[in-house]
């Protein structure tokens, strides 16, 4: 194992054992190193590594400070997965399953305040798609703004950070640029009957309305891979 490693893990077990909180600053460089028994290069390595995994925050001229640790800070490194080209699969069956599960949650949880964010991005795509000209990125952003309100909605923050962690920006932009032509009708009735599901306060029926989208969403990923259309049977049981 790397000392660079052993920093990672010795500094994330202070964090563990309480001597470091949240929003604590970390020792001067030279005394933690001496703690650590490690050389001040390798510390120098192991906290700029914390620093990416969103543990650690380096604030210029002020020292390192431990993060307040939420899950979306701590997810955030998994938008890179979410975004890396080839089979995705096994990925959106991922986020098929827990969209689902947030609009069903969300129809028991959402506030107004929620569902006021999710009407607005429901919006933005009718006013995307009667625009003259279309506007992928306009339609993508409004995509991706729903499916965040559905998500805060849930009342799960770890769910929340999860979803927008695999929501995938950049691959969500590729198909939106490919298929904005096949993808932009359906995906509004979807989005309205989902809507309609959750302001009803019907967590059965908005999970049926979400697991439906998703498998639309897995023909589309297919169609933009080139693929064609997935399966019926493994579309409907990944969902």
């Amino acid at each position: 194992m790397s000392r660079t490693q052993d920093v990672v893990e010795d500094v994330q077990r202070l964090i563990l054992d309480g001597v470091l909180r949240p929003g604590d600053r970390l020792p001067a460089e030279k005394e933690l190193a001496a703690e650590l028994g490690v050389s001040r290069g390798s510390l120098r390595e192991g906290v700029r590594a914390l620093v990416v995994l969103g543990i650690l925050e380096a604030r210029h001229g002020d020292g390192t400070y431990v993060t307040d640790l939420d899950a979306a800070t701590l997810l955030a490194p998994l938008a890179f997965l979410a975004d890396l080209p080839g089979d995705q699969g096994p990925l959106h069956a991922v986020r098929a399953t827990l969209e689902t599960e947030a609009a069903g949650l969300a129809a028991l949880h959402m506030t107004d305040a929620h569902l006021a964010r999710a009407r607005a991005a429901l919006d933005d795509t009718a006013r995307a798609l009667v625009a003259t000209r279309a506007d992928p990125a306009r339609l993508a952003a409004a995509d991706l703004a729903f499916h965040r309100a559905v998500a805060d909605g849930s009342g799960n923050t770890v769910l929340s950070a999860l979803l927008a962690a695999l929501a995938g920006g950049h691959a969500r932009r590729r198909v939106w640029d490919e298929l904005h032509d096949l993808a932009g009708d359906r995906t509004f009735e979807d989005h309205d009957a989902i809507l309609a599901a959750v302001a009803a306060r019907d967590p059965d029926r908005a999970r049926l309305r979400m697991a439906m989208h998703m498998v639309m969403v897995e023909d589309l990923l297919a169609t933009a891979s080139g693929d064609g259309p997935a399966p019926r049977r493994r579309a409907a049981t990944t969902a």
